[in-house]
């Protein structure tokens, strides 16, 4: 792996999982600079103590930021958790969406948090819109993160890049503040968010292991793809030509 290179592109790589084992091999390799989680891939993972499964990824991970999102639906009950989170470890986040299931703006909720010394990372921001209102509510000597889904945005055929570029001088304009590309889905991701100057993108446990595919010669690959092939067919057995 040309790990040069991805020091090269000027984005951070943070591992998105919920499973330990995964985050730790992922620390060890060194190519991360954080980490985040979310319900959804805590339920994939099969985790059934939210507290504890937060401590044993904060002991296994104590140097870089990591980040945990809040569970509750209503701004109050929002605010206690974020408290509780903030205190599992001093290099922790705690992921705020944008809004509540109701669609309700939790940007009162960001500011007040942010505010008072708990490191945001707002989450689920899609449109401009959101990204200016966060931005806002951020206090730039506590910093915080602003996360785009630009894969998600990309799944409705609408182009992130130029998107994540304006919002990269949004969030910018503001010291302390970091905009991430959240939602990635394959390795020219890391190259995209590199080009429009997004500070951080998220790679899942599968996108790490393909960075070792970075700068691979396609010639090469291309042979690699048919030997594949070849050991797939003889592992099935199957023949066409009769013998």
């Amino acid at each position: 792996m040309d790990e040069s290179r991805i020091n090269r592109l000027g984005v951070e790589l943070y591992a998105d999982g919920a499973n330990i084992e995964d985050m730790v091999d992922a620390y060890k390799s060194g190519l991360v600079t954080g980490f985040t989680t979310n319900p959804s891939l805590m339920k994939e993972a099969g985790v059934t103590d939210y507290v504890e499964f937060a401590h044993q990824a904060v002991a296994a991970i104590p140097d870089l930021p990591i980040s945990f999102e809040v569970f509750a639906d209503d701004p109050e009950d929002m605010a206690a958790e974020a408290e509780i989170i903030s205190h599992f470890g001093t290099h922790v986040f705690v992921k705020i969406p944008v809004m509540n299931s109701r669609g309700e703006s939790t940007i009162p909720l960001i500011h007040r948090l942010s505010h008072d010394g708990i490191k945001v990372n707002a989450t689920a921001i899609f449109t401009e819109e959101q990204v200016r209102a966060v931005r806002d509510a951020l206090d730039e000597e506590t910093g915080g993160i602003v996360s785009v889904f630009a894969g998600r945005i990309a799944d409705t055929g609408v182009d992130p890049r130029p998107l994540m570029s304006k919002y990269a001088d949004i969030v910018h304009f503001k010291p302390g503040l970091k905009l991430l590309w959240a939602s990635q889905r394959e390795v020219y991701n890391i190259m995209q968010a590199a080009q429009t100057h997004t500070d951080i993108i998220t790679c899942t446990p599968g996108s790490l292991k393909k960075l070792a595919l970075l700068g691979k010669p396609l010639a090469e690959y291309s042979l690699d793809t048919v030997k594949r092939f070849k050991a797939d067919s003889q592992a099935l057995g199957f023949e066409i030509l009769a013998k």
